[in-house]
């Protein structure tokens, strides 16, 4: 999944509102996280302008679009959303 802010500055010019809507953010990727659907997030500082990344599990297309669309971020109507990007594989440890 790629996190699409509202702007290419972001968040080098985010508003209270955005910075509260992130906090919410993160706080919901990181119970995401706990229960083991999202295996690693962030953001990636490309020089065109930052996005976040969040490598998940879910069943199917349906599924991971569902989590997203709880994002809190996405939610608060600010211009945030998220691209699905399937992985062919996965090189990672043995959970």
């Amino acid at each position: 999944m790629k996190l699409i802010p509202p702007r290419p500055a972001f968040p080098a010019d985010a508003s209270p509102a955005e910075l509260e809507a992130m906090g919410r953010h993160s706080d919901y990727i990181r119970h995401l996280i706990d229960v083991g659907t999202v295996f690693a997030a962030g953001p990636v500082m490309d020089p065109a302008g930052t996005w976040g990344v969040a490598i998940v599990e879910a069943e199917d297309e349906a599924a991971t679009r569902k989590l997203f669309e709880d994002d809190p971020v996405v939610r608060a109507g600010l211009g945030f959303h998220w691209e699905i990007l399937p992985m062919a594989s996965l090189l990672a440890p043995v959970r």
